[in-house]
């Protein structure tokens, strides 16, 4: 009895060292669902598809918008080890990181230049197909937080 409890240990720890070692992959291309999005009192792009590759600790996000007529592309590159790197967003100098919260993914932009601080964290549904990213921007002006889900495409 002794070696069968010692046994069915091994196996639950064992299995439970693979069940944290397996992180959801985020990889693929996300289309914004603007029906179940919350942008608040920033304006919602008319279009946003998200271009991501996970091939763990590499991650980059690509961000396609279309925002009152006026399109932006964004390309972050990070690690998921909570390094920070800086990168040119848009003209501005941008310090990201990315880092794994259990099964979530919390990247954080700081823009100096701008006073904003950029928190997210991407969540990826049972099946894989939504992702839902919870923004929350700081700044000198207050706070703003926002919901977007993605569907796959």
């Amino acid at each position: 009895m002794r070696h069968a409890f010692l046994w069915l240990l091994t196996l639950l720890v064992g299995a439970g060292s693979a069940l944290a070692a397996d992180k959801p992959d985020f990889s693929g291309e996300w289309k914004m669902n603007a029906d179940k999005s919350i942008f608040g009192p920033a304006p919602m792009p008319a279009s946003f598809i998200r271009k991501i590759t996970l091939k763990d600790p590499s991650l980059v996000i690509s961000d396609d918008q279309d925002t009152n007529g006026q399109k932006q592309v964004n390309t972050r590159t990070l690690t998921t080890d909570g390094k920070s790197s800086n990168q040119v967003i848009q003209g501005a100098d941008v310090t990201c990181s990315a880092a794994w919260d259990g099964d979530a993914l919390v990247t954080t932009s700081t823009v100096p230049m701008y006073g904003l601080l950029y928190k997210e964290h991407m969540t990826l549904s049972v099946d894989g197909k939504t992702l839902t990213s919870e923004v929350q921007v700081s700044s000198d002006q207050g706070d703003l937080n926002l919901l977007i889900v993605f569907e796959k495409q």
